[in-house]
């Protein structure tokens, strides 16, 4: 683990992925990934409230697991994996994806995916604060200015984005407030903890795709796990009909099989609070897809926060 950490303090000394031949900077993968997750936030709430939070994600990990092996078997990322790498990306994966999940999705069936996403946004802080005080991570003043605004501006669009007499379904809360609350902040934190705990392996050359195929299968595994073990909760709530599983399965195909990889890649020359830092955007990017479901443009206070984000963001990349 040591030998990882190393790797880990030394990798973000470029803004480019190694293996990428296309050359993309780091920054921009993460901003793919707030993308693909944008995406799934609106594409999930149908199928998580369907069949509940744990086998909605349950569903949701067996079929990227099922693809990203495939996918690695044809290029030969498996190879990457060596056992030293493994175990970490192995709790990562518990962490990140079986825990974080669950307490994700739970989350959104009881607050929506627009205040959600504020609370899930503060991973990019707890991420920073890894980084800092475990992996000697620095930001220079204007990655600091710009990141600054990016999380203000995210914050901003996110509880200034409803207009007052916004009743849609996805804008009212369901159950107790706090339990949602606390919900979303878990997942926050394991997400930032499972891209801390993945980080010396991607810096020490592991495929993104295996990597995704790991943590994907033992997230799998230990849902599985208490299905077996007759835990109520792991049940359905309903039955997965063949358009509900479909749904989950194109969700986690884009929210976890390209947003992670992309992640992941992301974090094997990037700082682990920057690439969090730039992946939070997601709330900002979830804006339109919102406006087109509810059927009016967001409050004036989400596009100033939008603005914020992206002046925030553009600060970033110029650096």
């Amino acid at each position: 683990m040591l030998k990882f950490t190393a790797l880990a303090a030394t990798a973000g000394a470029g803004r480019y992925t190694a293996c990428n031949p296309m050359l993309i900077p780091y920054d921009f993968l993460a901003l793919g990934a707030a993308a693909c997750w944008a995406y799934s936030s609106v594409t999930s709430v149908a199928p998580s409230r369907h069949l509940g939070a744990f086998a909605f994600t349950r569903w949701r990990v067996l079929s990227v697991a099922l693809l990203m092996w495939t996918l690695v078997a044809i290029t030969g990322g498996w190879r990457t994996l060596v056992g030293s790498a493994a175990w970490p990306l192995a709790l990562s994966g518990l962490l990140g994806i079986f825990v974080g999940d669950v307490a994700l999705f739970a989350a959104m069936n009881r607050l929506g995916p627009r205040r959600c996403g504020v609370l899930f946004a503060t991973h990019a802080v707890f991420s920073a604060v890894l980084g800092m005080v475990w992996l000697g991570e620095r930001m220079g003043l204007q990655a600091a200015l710009g990141a600054t605004l990016t999380l203000g501006g995210v914050t901003i669009a996110v509880l200034a984005g409803q207009h007052k007499d916004e009743d849609h379904a996805w804008e009212r809360h369901r159950g107790r407030l706090g339990v949602g609350v606390a919900l979303a902040l878990l997942a926050a934190l394991c997400q930032a903890l499972g891209s801390f705990i993945a980080k010396p392996a991607m810096a020490a050359g592991v495929d993104p795709l295996a990597a995704s195929a790991l943590r994907a299968t033992v997230a799998c595994g230990a849902h599985f796990a208490l299905l077996a073990l007759g835990v109520a909760r792991a049940r359905a709530n309903a039955p997965a009909t063949p358009k509900v599983l479909l749904q989950t399965a194109l969700n986690g195909f884009v929210g976890m099989g390209l947003g992670m990889s992309l992640v992941l890649l992301a974090l094997r020359h990037g700082d682990v609070g920057m690439v969090a830092i730039l992946s939070s955007v997601s709330p900002v990017l979830l804006l339109p897809l919102l406006w087109l479901k509810l059927g009016r443009a967001p409050a004036s206070g989400a596009w100033l926060g939008a603005i914020m984000t992206v002046a925030g963001t553009a600060i970033i990349l110029s650096r």
